[in-house]
């Protein structure tokens, strides 16, 4: 394996994961920015009210994109890991 290979892996190593977690994190700025207008609209400044929708919403999102993220990692991991392990 030369270097180009190497960084051509961990390019689309790198883009996977960006795939991946892009909704999780989507997800957490939309909630942080809207619980955080709501705070400052109402002057509310609770701890737990910006920790737990966030968490949930999190939570909620990664079990509706559980399935793209195991098949874009195991793609991902079948079509370029294990060749490049055997060889081919």
């Amino acid at each position: 394996m030369n270097d180009t290979v190497l960084y051509d892996m961990l390019r689309q190593a790198l883009l996977v994961s960006v795939r991946m977690s892009a909704p999780l994190l989507g997800v957490a700025l939309v909630a942080g920015v809207l619980i955080g207008l709501f705070q400052a609209l109402t002057s509310v400044q609770e701890m737990t009210l910006t920790f737990v929708p966030k968490v949930g919403l999190m939570l909620a999102v990664f079990w509706v994109t559980m399935s793209f993220m195991t098949t874009a990692l195991s793609d991902f991991y079948l079509g370029q890991i294990i060749p490049l392990i055997a060889g081919s």
